[in-house]
């Protein structure tokens, strides 16, 4: 098994991707979490361009990471400058990190046309910046633009690599910086800069090759493991890929292909890859992103199955429609209702309700799923709305309030401060009594869950517990402009499960109410179940929502929650 080093930049080339930015603790907690999983090298960032990045150096040497080398990155010294007087060589000194990582020029014509340097320079200051560190720290080389500038001129491109392996360098990262270079060309290129430096007299397990692709034409991870066949040992990228541009290669696809895939490499020192989905999705979360639901391995859409056919076939044999098992990289398999499902999503999805024998009740479940789809629903994300369709259809469904009457006023409360208000007033009858409340709220939702909590908490005083996380409108048929259907979804949680609700109507307020209705209604019955002693699986743990509370916090980040509704 060929160990293959993971490198991480997601905290410095990952926060060049638009949208991106991590606070000085988001990196640190990032780093300890990269560092539990056993990755072996993380880039912190460019001490001297930020203080944010020069605080994080200097509070990163009082965690403990294990094994996990954190690295210092920068550039060569600048041109006609020594390195001891250069700010960016005594920065990357002053990070006092294990590593640093400097980046030079490859390309010839980037040295000439960009930085306006001799090419006779440039080797001096690739040299002469490696010597200087190399005094400090290890060294790991980023050779720019390398394949561009090998394609342009070989010959120079072999001696600004070997400048840097002879000025100390331990590893030369090969870096596809325009993300232009196909799989094919790596592979030869790889071997043919390996095969440059041997002739030159460079040890290779003294000198040692890695790969930095970035994802322009789709290629990032395609690239990084072919230049692990053509002999690399290290792969830089970020976690779920993000960085400039495209993005940069996906180190969970990276390190889940090397490991459970290919044939003959190991990493993170043959560490299980079970926490890939949770780590995934935890930088999702520090960094205000949304989940990327197709993600290969960890999306949630990953082992998701959706068409009637594939389900069929799952309950047989799962491989015939997944590669490998979920769990290996912390993932779960998802069975889907649309009105693409065929009676064996149906009965997947209804087993604790012990209705998957009655062959009556599965047709007229599924016959009402496509009814209610036409209309505009969408169950995928709103489990716990089809767990109470089928308490409805199959008969075990109890009301614990029925709505009499609602009515919501929004607007300005002053009209020269502008200033918005919403109130609501809802009528209810619950068992034999009738109770009727009101509440204001920041939004018209908002005050309409207010009003439904007050006056039900009296009988339920449970839902205290209960709050929504996420809010989403869609609008189902654009072409019908403002009179359009209205596709609303709530994800509730109780701080232990997380479940989805839908609601839709041409009014975006009936649409909420139902969706909030659905939600209460959801949390009572599970609540019946629990005191009855059922063992009840979440609805959200098999039909498409988010999981758990920890799963949920970057939707609450990045999607409007209620309370301004």
């Amino acid at each position: 098994m060929r160990p293959i080093s993971i490198y991480d930049t997601t905290l410095r080339d990952g926060t060049q991707g638009e949208g991106v930015s991590l606070s000085l603790q988001d990196k640190l907690n990032i780093t300890e979490r990269l560092a539990e999983i056993g990755i072996d090298y993380v880039e912190g960032g460019y001490p001297l361009s930020n203080e944010k990045d020069a605080a994080f150096f200097r509070e990163i040497r009082k965690r403990s990471l294990g094994e996990t080398k954190v690295c210092a990155f920068g550039m060569t010294r600048r041109r006609g400058v020594r390195p001891d007087d250069d700010p960016g060589m005594r920065a990357l000194v002053a990070a006092e990190t294990a590593v640093c990582t400097v980046v030079g020029k490859t390309w010839d014509y980037h040295a000439t046309e960009v930085l306006r340097v001799s090419l006779e320079e440039n080797l001096a200051m690739i040299g002469e910046s490696v010597e200087f560190l190399r005094r400090h720290s290890e060294v790991i080389y980023d050779a720019e633009h390398f394949f561009d500038g090998w394609k342009a001129n070989p010959e120079y491109a072999a001696s600004t690599i070997l400048a840097a392996a002879q000025s100390g360098a331990s590893w030369i990262a090969l870096c596809d910086t325009n993300g232009g270079t196909m799989p094919e060309e790596i592979t030869r290129i790889v071997g043919e800069a390996r095969e440059a430096l041997r002739q030159a007299g460079v040890d290779g397990d003294r000198v040692r090759l890695g790969i930095h692709c970035h994802n322009d034409c789709e290629l990032a991870i395609a690239n990084s493991l072919a230049a692990v066949d053509a002999g690399a040992e290290m792969v830089q990228g970020t976690i779920n890929g993000v960085g400039e541009r495209c993005g940069n290669a996906d180190l969970v696809s990276v390190m889940a292909n090397l490991q459970l895939k290919k044939k003959g490499y190991q990493v993170l020192g043959g560490r299980s890859l079970d926490h890939l989905t949770e780590l995934s999705r935890y930088v999702y979360e520090t960094a205000n992103l949304q989940w990327r639901n197709n993600q290969p391995f960890v999306g949630m859409s990953a082992f998701a199955h959706k068409g009637g056919m594939h389900v069929h076939a799952i309950n047989k044999a799962a491989r015939t429609y997944e590669h490998l098992d979920p769990s290996l990289v912390g993932n779960e398999r998802r069975i889907l209702v649309s009105e693409l499902s065929g009676r064996s999503n149906i009965a997947a999805l209804t087993e604790k309700h012990n209705v998957q024998a009655d062959r009556e009740l599965t047709d007229r479940i599924l016959a009402e799923v496509v009814r209610l789809e036409n209309q505009g629903y969408q169950f995928e994300s709103a489990g716990a709305s089809f767990d109470l369709l089928v308490r409805r259809l199959a008969g075990t469904y109890r009301p614990h309030f029925e709505t009499i009457k609602y009515r919501v006023v929004a607007g300005d409360r002053d009209a020269g401060t502008h200033l918005p208000f919403a109130e609501a007033i809802i009528k209810l009858s619950v068992g034999d009594s009738v109770t009727l409340d009101a509440a204001e709220g920041n939004g018209p939702v908002n005050a309409l869950d207010a009003a439904l909590r007050r006056a039900l908490q009296g009988v339920y005083p449970a839902l205290a517990e209960m709050w929504l996380v996420d809010y989403k409108v869609r609008v189902v048929d654009s072409a019908a402009g403002t009179a359009a259907q209205i596709r609303v979804n709530i994800d509730s949680s109780d701080g232990h499960d997380t479940w989805g609700t839908i609601g839709v109507s041409e009014n975006i307020i009936e649409a909420s109410w139902r969706a909030l209705v659905d939600a209460v209604e959801y949390r009572l019955h599970k609540l019946d179940a629990e005191a009855e002693g059922v063992e009840g699986q979440d609805a959200g743990e098999n039909q498409g929502d988010t999981g758990g509370p920890s799963a949920t916090a970057g939707a609450v980040h990045q999607n409007s929650s209620a309370a301004g509704r």
